[in-house]
């Protein structure tokens, strides 16, 4: 034989994706939030972003000496600093940002065996962990450099807000999320260039807007419903951080479950409770569930019995083995 035969193990068919062009290409998707979000709220939003994207980079960097790893340079740790510092309000204190991405990167990404083992959305945890922790600056917006209620918040409390400064982002809320054209534009690149699917955020998006027609209390009004899609941060979450790939069902049937529950859960959290928002909380409570999402969405082998789904034995009734 002229050629020799290499055994390897599988996969043996590889793609040439990379997790660096992935994460490239997330960043270039979220360009547009992000420049909107230094346009509308100033050079200190560039600041924050700089601050958390330094932070995380760093924490990472000293984990991995300090644990005798090699430095991966996939840039997940850009993706998570950038992520967190949108979805921050321009006037939290820099050392909390910087806090906040040293959670993100060492207690919920590093600390549960690094990337791919991470059971929830850095940035979303770091963003919950600070929520809990530093509530008033957190929840403390401005818009034209004066502090306000964010347009979810006024029309939970009966008021009114113009649906095309919330399409356009000329209204208070974090740095990434008022915008929802930058969102929407970014999120159409991420599923023409297939790097995410778009069963998750179109299914996410869909449930949310059929729950709220049902359960609002405003009938078949369009209006309203597409206020609560453009406010607060349902498109940032639905299209970058649902679609996360280590804390996303891995199966077509399980986004769709995945997308579902997310819609559902955002949706109560945005009715009956006091927060105006919901979507952090609903990702994050969606990841945890994600194992159990995969585990009965998984098609079994041809010829292989489904398990029953808490490993119920069967057998037969009449007690005979």
């Amino acid at each position: 034989m002229s050629k020799s035969l290499h055994v390897s193990s599988n996969p043996h068919i590889r793609d040439r994706v990379t997790t660096r062009g992935i994460m490239l290409n997330v960043i270039l998707a979220l360009l547009p939030a992000t420049a909107f979000g230094v346009y509308q709220f100033g050079l200190r939003a560039l600041l924050v972003i700089l601050v958390t994207v330094a932070a995380s980079v760093l924490s990472e960097a000293v984990y991995l000496k300090l644990m005798h790893k090699e430095m991966s340079g996939d840039g997940s740790a850009i993706v998570t600093g950038l992520l967190l510092a949108l979805n921050l309000p321009v006037g939290i204190p820099y050392w909390m940002a910087a806090i906040g991405a040293f959670f993100a990167i060492i207690v919920v990404k590093q600390l549960f065996g690094g990337l791919g083992q991470n059971f929830m959305n850095p940035a979303l945890g770091a963003r919950c962990f600070m929520l809990i922790s530093f509530t008033q600056p957190m929840t403390a917006f401005v818009c034209d450099g004066v502090a306000g209620a964010t347009p979810l918040a006024v029309i939970k409390n009966g008021g009114e807000f113009p649906l095309t400064k919330m399409f356009l982002g000329n209204c208070g809320g974090t740095i990434g999320e008022t915008c929802a054209l930058a969102l929407i534009i970014g999120g159409v690149y991420l599923i023409i260039t297939k790097l995410i699917d778009w069963r998750i955020p179109v299914v996410y998006i869909a449930s949310f807007a059929v729950f709220m027609l049902l359960f609002a209390g405003r009938g078949f009004d369009t209006y309203y419903l597409a206020q609560e899609i453009c406010g607060g941060g349902l498109l940032l979450g639905a299209f970058f951080m649902a679609t996360d790939y280590v804390t996303s069902p891995i199966t077509h049937k399980g986004r769709i479950i995945f997308g579902i529950f997310l819609g559902i859960m955002t949706g109560c959290i945005r009715l009956f409770s006091e927060s105006a928002e919901g979507v952090s909380y609903a990702i994050i409570i969606g990841n945890i569930l994600v194992p159990l999402i995969d585990k009965i969405s998984m098609p079994t082998g041809f010829g292989i019995p489904k398990k029953p789904l808490f490993g119920r034995k069967e057998g037969n009734t009449d007690g005979s083995k």
